[in-house]
């Protein structure tokens, strides 16, 4: 009995260890808990779906009026949005949920989430993890489903960190405000630069968490600080966004991910990478079409210093995407590499889903004998 009695408490202990060691991956690499608000409050989803206490919500804080909205709800003749699922949260003005995450101190952590807006066109959503802040801009929907899945990075100051969702706006109605729902968070590392390539992750595979249920790809808004990309390696300097993309859902050149240019000049994505000034190079990738039906032509400016090439795509009935090179002579150490759709391109079957090229397999070869 005793033998027996022991065997049951290290058991009992192997499990618990296991127990921890899921908990910490999940907070690495995966959806946050109930990232994607369906677990039931304690006294079960309000028919008016308001949040009376901060900590109604399971898992999250929350501040100020913030609403659980059910898939279906009707708001005078709207039907709200709920990304996936029964059930999303919509922040009121100047309203917030937050929750705290386990994380690795020094590391750089991308943020995946759907956001939708209800009744302002000028909605916004800022997401922090104190210091690091981003406000988003919810005023361009990308597509009819009338919601979009984002992507935010930052770097973690301490071991533990609250992530934040605010609704910054003051609107009339104080119900009003951004929909979030479905979120994620990924530990993201920087590839080694290859030996014969300039350019770090040019095949763009390292990059923010996706939901495989998710076919929309998952959008980069503007972000300028290299250090603290989504896309490691790369930075979005433009107002507008590009579409980061998977083999699951889309046509990829090469690998299982790769970036779709939105917006026209207005979604621009750049690297600046080591060179020898005087020495003749050739910037080289693969360009195509993301087989979601985006309207001909499509057409990309591609930059290397202070070269410029327009390059169109050819459909071939055997590939969806060709490849293109730009041949230029470094200037400086650094040379800046660059991508911008030539077009705004929308899908053909519905007209106004904002679509564009992809862009995948970014080398710059030293082109000396």
């Amino acid at each position: 009995m005793a033998r027996s009695s022991t065997r049951i408490k290290w058991v009992s202990i192997f499990m618990l260890l296991l127990a921890h060691l899921a908990i910490t991956v999940t907070a690495d690499d995966g959806p946050v808990p109930n990232g994607d608000f369906e677990a039931s409050p304690s006294n079960g989803f309000s028919s008016d779906g308001l949040i009376n206490g901060p900590s109604e919500i399971p898992n999250w804080k929350s501040n100020g009026t913030v609403e659980l909205v059910q898939s279906g709800q009707k708001q005078g003749g709207m039907i709200l949005i709920v990304p996936e699922g029964r059930h999303a949260v919509r922040l009121g003005n100047d309203a917030e949920v937050s929750q705290e995450v386990k994380v690795e101190k020094g590391s750089i952590y991308s943020v995946t989430f759907s956001a939708a807006r209800t009744c302002a066109q000028l909605e916004s959503l800022n997401v922090s993890v104190p210091p690091a802040s981003q406000t988003i801009d919810l005023q361009t929907l990308y597509n009819v489903q009338g919601w979009d899945p984002y992507a935010w990075a930052f770097e973690a100051e301490e071991d533990n960190v609250k992530l934040v969702f605010k609704n910054p706006g003051m609107e009339d109605d104080p119900t009003c405000g951004p929909i979030i729902d479905d979120i994620a968070m990924k530990k993201l590392f920087t590839p080694d630069k290859p030996k014969d390539n300039a350019v770090i992750n040019g095949d763009f595979e390292e990059g923010p968490w996706m939901f495989k249920n998710t076919s929309l790809g998952v959008l980069l808004p503007t972000n300028l600080d290299e250090e603290t990309s989504s896309v490691p390696g790369w930075i979005i300097e433009s107002n507008r966004a590009v579409r980061y993309i998977d083999s699951n859902h889309y046509s990829v050149p090469q690998g299982k991910r790769a970036i779709e240019l939105l917006s026209g000049k207005e979604g621009i994505i750049s690297q600046m990478v080591d060179t020898t000034p005087n020495k003749p190079y050739q910037l080289t990738f693969s360009l195509g079409q993301a087989g979601d039906k985006c309207k001909q032509p499509l057409g990309i400016m591609a930059f290397a210093g202070d070269q410029a090439q327009n390059v169109h795509y050819t459909p071939d009935s055997n590939s969806t995407f060709q490849a293109a090179n730009l041949n230029f002579t470094a200037k400086a150490e650094k040379t800046r590499i660059a991508f911008y759709s030539v077009y705004y391109n929308t899908r053909t079957d519905d007209m106004s889903s904002l679509c564009g090229p992809v862009v995948d397999d970014v080398r710059v070869w030293f082109s000396g004998s």
